[in-house]
């Protein structure tokens, strides 16, 4: 597929694990569209989350890999929520090209009340606190960061509501996730998760139709001018917004409505067209060597209190993965 785009009709399918960008020709619009399977299972499973907590955390990685893939630098983009809820951290990071890490810390006893109240909604879950966007473009760069509180009924209405504040181009989100049960060949059921999402930003040509401010290295087009103003909503703008409305949360995570398709049925009158797919990985960046480097930081008392068992053993919350490290290869910063 050519980086000019392709018709629909002229391509295959992307599938799982690979964000498809995408241009609404006729309203002006751009946007990227993703189905998470196998990588997100990966995820979820290595911790084996609570429902409710797993399904957060898969929201979260989708808006993670929609806006992280448009970014045109070597750099991160972090999604995180802090709160005063039972779910108090959910954590996404992904690290260009390609690489995605997640995790989420909850109270198990509070969540366990909330459950037995019936308190399943994200604001039930993740309380008060606030969902911050962090970009970094590497040490030499100064980090930009966008906060918004955690007021809306879902993890969407909450990123809706930050990008409606920050003034940014205007953005429609939509998430979903989900767990399929199927059956093995012995007749166990078993189980997969699954979360779709779609992004889309009006970026019209005509430069007196739009304010335009974008995450920085986003997909905006370098050559607008940021200083123009936008006033009330274009009537493409308006139609494309619609359309994003009429999205279900099964086309989002069923795997018989790829990506492909659902663009076709919400865009097909007006014209769309697709790009070449970006794959996304479960793939911490976590390693011994990063470890050392953290723990050849500490100070004698801060060595002597992490020792359990005669070595100081590390987790990654990310990938789980454990580093044991015998006290005796470090020199106590006096």
């Amino acid at each position: 597929m050519s980086s000019q785009g392709s018709t629909l009709g002229d391509i295959g399918y992307a599938g799982d694990d690979m964000v498809v960008p995408f241009q609404a020709e006729g309203l002006d619009a751009r946007g990227r569209a993703v189905q998470l399977g196998p990588m997100l299972n990966s995820i979820l499973d290595r911790h084996d989350y609570p429902e409710p907590v797993a399904r957060l955390l898969a929201e979260t990685v989708t808006l993670t890999v929609l806006l992280g893939t448009s970014l045109k630098f070597t750099g991160k983009l972090i999604i995180q929520t802090q709160g005063d809820g039972p779910v108090d951290m959910l954590v996404a990071d992904f690290a260009t090209p390609d690489s995605l890490r997640a995790y989420a810390r909850f109270d198990e006893h509070l969540l366990a009340d909330a459950i037995a109240r019936g308190q399943y909604e994200p604001q039930d879950l993740l309380g008060k606190g606030y969902l911050a966007f962090t970009i970094d473009q590497g040490a030499h760069m100064q980090r930009y960061q966008g906060i918004v509180e955690l007021n809306g009924s879902s993890l969407e209405e909450i990123a809706q509501a930050y990008f409606r504040q920050s003034e940014q181009i205007p953005t429609e989100v939509r998430l979903a996730a989900a767990q399929l049960y199927t059956m093995d060949d012995g007749d166990a059921p078993r189980h997969q998760w699954r979360a779709g999402g779609v992004v889309l930003q009006f970026l019209p040509e005509s430069q007196d139709r739009i304010l335009v401010r974008d995450l920085p290295g986003g997909d905006v087009p370098e050559d607008i001018d940021e200083d123009l103003m936008h006033g009330e909503e274009d009537e493409d703008w308006l139609e494309a917004k619609a359309l994003m409305a009429t999205i279900e949360d099964d086309e989002l995570v069923d795997p018989q409505v790829n990506s492909e398709r659902l663009l076709y049925r919400l865009f097909h009158e007006r014209g769309v067209r697709v790009y070449d797919p970006v794959t996304v990985r479960d793939n911490c960046s976590c390693s011994r060597e990063r470890i050392k480097a953290v723990l050849d930081s500490f100070d004698e008392t801060e060595l002597a209190e992490s020792i359990e068992e005669g070595k100081i053993t590390v987790k990654c919350e990310f990938c789980s993965t454990s580093y044991e490290f015998d006290p005796d290869e470090f020199t106590p910063e006096g």
